[in-house]
């Protein structure tokens, strides 16, 4: 994977994501979708940890995680069948380019040896955003969740379940840090509500786009 030219910023949140390439799906089963959770779950740890092929067996529950290691803090994502979005903080130093370069190695050489293809598996480098101010973080965390529902692939935020919105209603999550969200709202139930008003509105621009584009 490329480097990048410009680096993260400690303590700073970014928004990352990445498609496969040709837009090919790079998920075709429920499992793969899973992998990718233990995937992005193992390797925000740097320090000491069982080999991946080991915990992946074991999945989540008898991880201890060597929290002072850790090179990113997950506050969201979507797993979508041809992309993912991944909302982060990075906490140490090239934290961020050492998470995305190991996840997109080790997803790709199980989803490869599965599937019995080579090559490139996601589209060249992943996209680095910014997060510039406490309104667009909260309202990127809002675009992630809704992603499945304004690409109409699931109908409400309860039934898909390959994103981290589950977590932001759970009493405590395992993959995601959801405090720093979920403390500009009174409640969850707020946060539900917050999300729920710009599902429409997401929907009409939706069409909108592929009406265009099919013209």
């Amino acid at each position: 994977m490329p480097g990048r030219l410009i680096p993260h910023v400690n303590g700073e949140f970014y928004h990352l994501f990445n498609r496969g390439s040709d837009k090919r799906d790079i998920f075709l089963q429920p499992r793969d979708y899973i992998r990718l959770r233990l995937t992005f779950y193992y390797y925000q740890f740097l320090g000491p940890k069982p080999k991946f092929s080991n915990f992946a067996k074991f999945k989540l529950k008898t991880f201890k995680p060597p929290t002072e290691t850790k090179l990113i803090e997950i506050i969201c994502y979507c797993l979508m069948s041809n992309h993912f979005h991944f909302l982060v903080r990075q906490l140490k130093d090239n934290g961020i380019s050492i998470f995305m370069s190991q996840l997109s190695n080790s997803y790709t050489k199980y989803f490869n040896t599965k599937y019995k293809r080579i090559g490139p598996l996601l589209q060249g480098a992943y996209k680095s955003i910014r997060v510039e101010s406490d309104e667009q973080l909260i309202h990127l965390s809002r675009y992630i969740h809704l992603n499945p529902i304004v690409s109409q692939i699931s109908k409400n935020l309860e039934s898909y379940q390959w994103s981290s919105y589950h977590e932001y209603m759970l009493e405590k999550g395992m993959l995601c840090s959801t405090k720093e969200i979920l403390g500009f709202f009174a409640s969850k139930v707020e946060y539900k509500k917050f999300l729920e008003d710009q599902i429409n509105y997401g929907q009409t621009l939706e069409l909108i786009k592929h009406h265009r584009v099919d013209e």
